[in-house]
């Protein structure tokens, strides 16, 4: 008897595993595009669904996943290194290091200005600007008023942006930081479509356009601002109310430097995962490379990285920026399988949880692959979206208490990517309910 029940079993898996890849070779809106997907159940030999696992895909913010394990591998989940700096006679001589967290809109971070604040030595900031490019590798150049194209730097203030915002029912408009209302225009129009603010390409003059008409719209813009070490310089002189003189000496940097512990790593994690934050997913590599090297290159942190984190892949990431922008990112949907079982041996999966958008409740998938009502989220997983790319990859729970690993990368659809996300949670949720 023990013997025919066990056999029964076998063959209603086998009877669920086959309507799984029915369900995704079968799809008629999978059909449109070049497909990848990849199903694995830990505790089986081999994966339940494979479609093109080999073949290499643009990834968009899927990329994001490999920037999260790296920098947890080498910041671990405490605090992060906010500041270098060296105290010299009557000196304090100090850099950035990429800390994305410092007076950030929604961290503001003081750490780093109390520390000035209570230095009773003069202020020198050292030039290290040059290290980091303000865009990634093929990122696009009319991206530069864009949130998702924040520049990187070497000392972010402010996360790089300006915080435009009004509440429902208020004319008057909030700028954070205050200091650059000074630089922005208005524009009467007529032709009202809602609050547009925008910044000039080439310089840091803001303009926003508005109407006549009495307007209730609440709204909140962040737009980046050009980065430079001038502007860090005079704007950490107007937060600390004392001079703080830029200096080009790099030899400074060549020293062993002291280091001021500022953000917890684990929020800038959750903040990165859930909104698919790009801003933030750069500047954790080069807080990666500031831990490594003491210098700021994300393209060292990938070496590293692929050379002591992640060697074990099936196949080599082609893998050239921090948050996915990049068209020049490639990735298997098996080794980003294998990364996602890397990531769920080594993270404890609260923390998975913690940092992952969950379906039907957080992040960038609230709206999507939600639960049976009354039950927790099923769905733990990093998306993806460029013009030509959309991605899901990630962990999903069956009611049965499995946890599954799966990636989904789908390039080249001349379809809205809607259809595509409505087709995946049917697929999802059908492995959900049935495996």
């Amino acid at each position: 008897m023990k013997k025919i029940l066990f056999g029964l079993l076998i063959a209603l898996s086998s009877c669920t595993v086959q309507k799984i890849n029915q369900s995704v070779k079968k799809s008629e809106v999978f059909d449109k595009g070049h497909l990848g997907f990849m199903l694995v159940d830990p505790e089986k030999d081999r994966p339940l669904v494979e479609i093109n696992s080999d073949q290499y895909f643009i990834p968009a913010s899927n990329t994001k996943l490999f920037t999260f394990y790296t920098a947890y591998s080498i910041l671990g989940d405490g605090l992060v290194n906010g500041l270098n700096y060296l105290e010299r006679g009557d000196s304090l001589i100090f850099w950035g290091t990429g800390d994305p967290g410092l007076l950030h809109p929604d961290f503001k971070d003081e750490t780093v200005i109390d520390f000035l604040k209570a230095s009773k030595k003069q202020l020198f900031l050292v030039d290290n600007f040059d290290q980091v490019e303000a865009f990634g590798p093929g990122w696009s150049w009319d991206w530069y008023n864009a949130y998702y194209a924040t520049e990187r730097s070497a000392f972010p203030i402010y996360g790089n942006v300006v915080r435009f915002q009004k509440a429902k029912g208020e004319q008057q408009i909030t700028i954070f930081p205050e200091r650059f209302r000074t630089v922005l225009s208005a524009l009467k129009t007529d032709n009202w479509q809602g609050y547009q603010f925008e910044r000039d390409r080439f310089s840091n003059l803001f303009s926003y356009q508005f109407t006549d008409k009495k307007v209730d719209e609440a709204f909140q813009t962040d737009i980046p601002f050009i980065t430079s070490a001038e502007l860090s310089a005079q704007m950490l002189s107007e937060l600390l109310g004392k001079k703080v003189t830029l200096i080009q000496n790099q030899s400074y940097l060549n020293q062993d430097p002291q280091k001021l512990e500022t953000i917890s790593a684990d929020s800038l994690y959750a903040q990165m995962m859930k909104i698919s934050d790009n801003f933030f997913a750069e500047q954790l590599m080069m807080l990666v490379s500031d831990q490594l090297t003491n210098t700021l290159s994300t393209a060292d942190a990938i070496d590293y990285a692929k050379e002591n984190l992640l060697q074990d892949l099936p196949d080599e990431p082609i893998w050239v920026d921090g948050s996915g922008l990049s068209a020049r990112n490639m990735f298997t949907p098996r080794s980003i399988i294998s990364l996602l079982g890397k990531i769920r041996a080594e993270v404890p999966l609260e923390k998975i949880k913690a940092y992952f958008p969950a379906g039907g409740e957080s992040g960038t998938i609230r709206n999507w692959y939600k639960a049976d009502e009354g039950q927790p989220p099923y769905i733990y997983a990093k998306t993806g979206s460029l013009s030509m790319a959309n991605s899901l990859s990630g962990y999903l729970i069956t009611k049965s208490g499995k946890i599954l690993l799966f990636s989904c990368l789908m390039n080249t659809y001349a379809i809205p990517s809607n259809d595509l996300k409505n087709e995946l949670q049917k697929v999802l949720y059908l492995i959900h309910d049935r495996y």
